[in-house]
């Protein structure tokens, strides 16, 4: 078990090309996998777990956190390798995920080679699904790489305060996170995910997520260039059983916390 003072203690468990940092709480079933966007966290995913019931298990992809960074290019496949790796721990066992943004991505990726592996799949904040993300993306996830690369806590912090919807850039607490959060970003690998997997898309072929039949809810929200509304919406109209639910600006989890806490609990937990 390893933690930093006043965090969660989380463990490694071996992954497909290194260890991989989790972190388990609950008990019992449902058992829930939630997986963090592209310079994301483990902290980051755990706010969409307080309305979820049964056993919830958060990892960090290759790059994040204490995971391993394996040497060489990678792609959402070895993303989704890690997923499944985790998900089918026997002490884990996980039958619904949530993933944001790159998580969704990399969970997406796994569904296109396994489509029935999960009972119910959240999908929050897709960035894109079979094309590279659009230049405005590609500009701000280079901006955050060369801040991370450089060392810049400062620069780091004033990037994703920026990044967040304007209505909430001024809220101290937006402040507390991205402080937090680019501790963690330069404690760790993530430059290699930042230069690698933007220019990437997840799923190959499109028509294979005719195939996942699960309930799937998708997330998105309004005003977000990084993350447009319209591939969330659509993602959804390409999956069977998908239902959409696209907030207003102001971010899904600043002004509209409690509407998707809910809405994220209620459906993983069959409702």
């Amino acid at each position: 078990m390893v933690s930093r003072f006043g965090a969660p203690r989380t463990e490694l468990v071996d992954g497909p090309a290194g260890p991989l940092e989790i972190l388990r709480t609950g008990h019992g079933r449902p058992s829930t996998l939630f997986v963090h966007g592209l310079a994301g966290s483990i902290s980051t995913t755990r706010p969409y777990a307080t309305a979820v019931p049964g056993t919830r298990t958060f990892m960090h992809l290759r790059g994040h956190g204490r995971s391993a960074v394996p040497s060489g290019p990678f792609g959402y496949a070895d993303l989704a390798a890690e997923v499944w790796s985790v998900a089918d721990r026997p002490d884990v066992r996980a039958d619904r995920a949530l993933g944001v943004s790159m998580g969704a991505g990399a969970i997406l990726r796994g569904l296109t080679q396994e489509p029935h592996r999960f009972e119910r799949v959240v999908l929050v904040l897709p960035a894109t699904i079979d094309r590279p993300r659009s230049d405005t993306a590609m500009a701000a996830l280079e901006s955050l790489s060369e801040r991370v690369s450089s060392g810049d806590r400062d620069a780091v912090v004033e990037h994703l305060v920026a990044d967040q919807p304007a209505a909430v850039r001024a809220d101290p607490a937006v402040r507390v996170w991205a402080e937090g959060q680019a501790e963690q970003l330069l404690s760790s690998g993530v430059e290699a995910a930042l230069r690698l997997l933007p220019s990437q898309a997840p799923v190959p072929d499109r028509a294979r997520l005719s195939e996942v039949t699960c309930p799937v809810l998708v997330l998105g929200q309004e005003g977000d260039d990084t993350h447009p509304a319209e591939v969330a919406e659509e993602l959804a109209d390409l999956l069977p059983d998908a239902v959409l639910h696209v907030a207003g600006s102001g971010g899904i989890m600043w002004e509209h916390r409690l509407e998707t806490r809910e809405l994220v609990g209620a459906f993983l937990a069959g409702q």
